[in-house]
């Protein structure tokens, strides 16, 4: 019997060599191009250079990595390190009829505790601070030069045979896997170690807050004006002792326990104490009058109760007060910043690392600035929150904001290059051949895309009125970070008030239409805003004031809308809009307000939603860099 054959199939790929035949029985493969081979640039022909350039590239990444853990050691130095067992004792004394007083024999007993739980976390930490480092396994190095070495054998195969490539890639996708899970444990046994220094310091921010609390309590015992005040003002009264307790207790650090500060916190309750006396002479001697005022502010507050929401973003009443103030612990404010601010940290580290960690022939870099200001993130976490938030329930919230503020895109595009080679055949004589090889170029590009423009598109209208009202007052807390421009703007030089010319107010449509946009002075920049609730950006200034003032019902128009809207003109008049462009990045207009005439000194004026809502002058560097036409809207 005939034994059985398979018919012969053939199949043609192409490879850096040229074009080859692939019998599809045999897996026999043979060359059908003429073109010269490639020279082997495999380990094979050097293996020594091989392992020496493959240690090399291991040194450069140990030396990366040890950097690396050095930074994040000094980040986590104050807050997990050895001061921590080097702070002050933060054990109160009180006296014995101290302690016997109904008032205060809660808080002393809350404050009592919080100190044994820290004297006892304090006791736990050893007294040598754990090494990190693993220790290093002599195999190590040899083990991972034969790995290099047997990546490097399969490679010269597996171009040839596609399940030779798919085992190969499986088999480094298990080792990554691996070394993900080695990571993940040596982690996690770092954390572990550095366990009892975390509890000190946990347990140090309660001790000092139920220090702060008992003082309290004890500067309302002796001083009982404080306890007659109003339940708003001693809630700030109550927030005010509590920092001046903490700044103490850091200033007091070399005193080696809490006395310092709680004469440092018994004064302030004591100046407290003095002004409430002195307010309280001046009202006793005016009592018919604060009768009336104080009759009258509770009606009207209970109208406004009535009328409005809490959450108004610029009327008046004691209810605002609360309603736009972060209502979160400092701590928990300020460890949203710096947990996010370590976000942007090793994202900028990714950054400037990039071409010492990739491995491509060309790089291009296209990127913004790594930036954001704490007040919009601490209004956005506490609108989300309403009002109020704990740093773990954020953690979710700040990488979604993370995200959408930093767009980074890699691209990797392929070019065939060729390179000259010179070659010699079998008769000694020398040639030159032109060889194809795959010439790789990364290009990466970083969009911060302003996490001001990110509340519009994650919140209802109702909570981004809520991130309105915090914007505007800063969470009443300036103090928290002093250095932001928006503190600069809003409270300690905010925008100068400008009195109209009376001889452009006796054009009655112009008068009708600044009397309503004056309405709105002050107010913040909310990118997407378009009425008094939510706030406003630049046309939706614009657009609301033609709506409601009568003269032109835009609807809502973006500054481009606006501007095609609009007739050109040479010679604006007072209640024109004047259109800029390349304010930041877009295509066309890309900002808009009222011209408004010339001042005094005949400077040219004019009225826009910036940050806030004010006058300003058009002939300063800036807007006269991007102004770009008058405009006068179709005016019914």
């Amino acid at each position: 019997m005939k034994e059985w054959k398979a018919s012969e199939k053939e199949a043609q790929k192409m490879t850096r060599d040229g074009a080859i035949s692939v019998n599809m029985v045999t897996g026999e493969a043979s060359r059908v191009s003429n073109r010269a081979l490639e020279q082997d640039y495999s380990p094979s022909g050097d293996s020594a250079a091989f392992v020496h350039s493959a240690a090399e590239r291991l040194d450069d990444r140990r030396i990366h990595k040890s950097e690396k853990k050095k930074r994040r050691k000094r980040r986590r130095n104050y807050r997990e390190g050895t001061a921590a067992n080097d702070r002050p004792s933060s054990r109160l004394r009180f006296s014995d009829e101290e302690r016997t007083a109904p008032e205060l024999q809660k808080v002393i007993r809350k404050s009592d505790k919080a100190a044994d739980k820290l004297d006892a976390a304090r006791a736990a930490v050893p007294e040598k601070q754990p090494s990190l480092h693993q220790p290093v396994n002599p195999l190590a190095r040899p083990l991972q030069e034969i790995g290099h070495a047997a990546h490097a054998k399969v490679r010269e195969v597996e171009q040839e045979n596609s399940g030779v490539a798919a085992g190969h890639l499986t088999e480094r996708g298990m080792e990554k896997a691996v070394g993900y899970g080695n990571r993940k444990l040596q982690n996690w046994r770092a954390d572990r170690k550095l366990k009892p220094w975390r509890e000190v310091s946990s347990a140090e921010q309660a001790a000092v807050q139920a220090n702060a609390d008992a003082l309290y309590q004890k500067a309302l015992r002796e001083n009982p004006q404080l306890a007659a005040s109003n339940p708003i003002s001693r809630m700030w009264q109550k927030k005010k002792l509590q920092k001046q307790y903490a700044a103490a207790y850091r200033a007091a650090h070399s005193a080696g326990d809490a006395a310092a500060a709680a004469q440092a916190a018994s004064k302030g309750a004591k100046k407290s104490a003095d002004a409430a006396k002195k307010a309280g002479e001046f009202v006793s001697k005016h009592k018919k009058a604060f009768l009336l005022v104080g009759g009258i502010g509770l009606l009207l507050v209970m109208l406004l109760g009535l009328l409005q929401s809490c959450s108004s973003i610029f009327g008046g009443g004691v209810s605002n007060i609360v309603a736009s103030s972060y209502l979160s612990e400092d701590q928990d404010l300020l460890a949203a910043e710096a947990a996010y601010c370590a976000m942007e940290d090793e994202l900028r580290e990714y950054l400037d690392t990039y071409e010492q960690t990739h491995d491509y022939d060309e790089y291009h870099f296209d990127l913004d600035e790594i930036k954001h200001d704490p007040y919009v993130l601490l209004s956005i976490l506490s609108a989300l929150h309403e009002g109020q938030f704990t740093i773990d329930q954020v953690q979710d919230d700040l990488q979604m904001l993370f995200d959408k503020q930093y767009i980074l895109t890699e691209t990797v595009t392929t070019e065939t290059r060729y390179r000259t080679e010179t070659r010699t055949d079998s008769e000694g004589n020398e040639y030159e051949v032109e060889v194809p090889y795959t010439y790789y170029i990364c290009t990466v590009e970083l969009e911060n895309f302003d996490l001001s423009h990110v509340p519009v598109y994650i919140m209802d209208t109702e909570t981004l009125s809520m991130y309105a009202v915090y914007m505007s007052t800063l969470g009443n807390r300036s103090d928290l970070f002093p250095s932001s421009w928006y503190v600069d703007k809003y409270i300690t030089t905010p925008p100068e008030d400008y009195e109209i010319p009376a001889e452009y107010l006796s054009d009655e449509r112009f008068a009708a239409l600044i009397t309503e946009a004056e309405k709105y002075l002050g107010y913040p920049y909310v990118w997407g805003g378009s009425s008094p609730s939510t706030s406003f950006d630049c046309s939706g200034f614009v657009s609301y004031v033609l709506t409601n003032s009568g003269l032109c019902n835009t609807g809502r128009l973006g500054a481009q809308g606006l501007y095609n809207i609009s007739t050109r003109v040479s010679d604006p008049q007072p209640g024109d809009l004047v259109f800029f462009v390349g304010t930041y990045d877009t295509a066309g207009i890309s900002h808009v307000g009222f011209y408004v005439g010339l001042d005094d000194a005949g400077n040219p004026m004019f009225l826009h939603c910036g940050d806030p809502i004010q006058y300003a002058r058009l002939n300063t560097s800036y807007w006269q860099q991007h102004f770009y036409a008058y405009g006068r809207p179709p005016y019914d």
